[in-house]
């Protein structure tokens, strides 16, 4: 199993941007997620790379955000535009398909 450390996230107005960033002990060889949380809800995958830098999306994230990693640097990056209020939840990386050791977090709030 893995650990992930996120970051970057905040309160955002509808329209703007985050970038939130992952620090993972992980193999170059992982396919690598991104998943949120909102409140009230099941977590959610959102959006996953493979080692080949190949990326998949949720239909509800498509066209407005990217995944991205530095295997070099055990990071990977969720470049988040065009924010919704619906995006509002905690965000967190993990393998895809995901274990069960989550990190804490980074809270996205989109609000005006």
């Amino acid at each position: 199993q893995g650990q992930f450390v996120e970051s970057g996230g905040g309160l955002v107005q509808p329209g703007g941007s985050l970038r939130l960033s992952c620090a993972a002990t992980m193999s170059p060889i992982f396919l690598m997620g991104w998943y949120r949380q909102a409140p009230g809800k099941q977590r959610e995958w959102i959006a996953s790379i493979n080692a080949r830098l190949t990326t998949f999306y949720a239909d509800s994230v498509k066209g407005r955000f990217t995944i991205s990693r530095d295997n070099a640097n055990k990071m990977v990056y969720l470049q988040m535009n065009s924010l919704k209020p619906e995006d509002t939840a905690v965000y967190y990386c993990n393998y895809h398909p995901p274990t069960n050791s989550w990190g804490q977090g980074t809270q996205v709030t989109v609000s005006s």
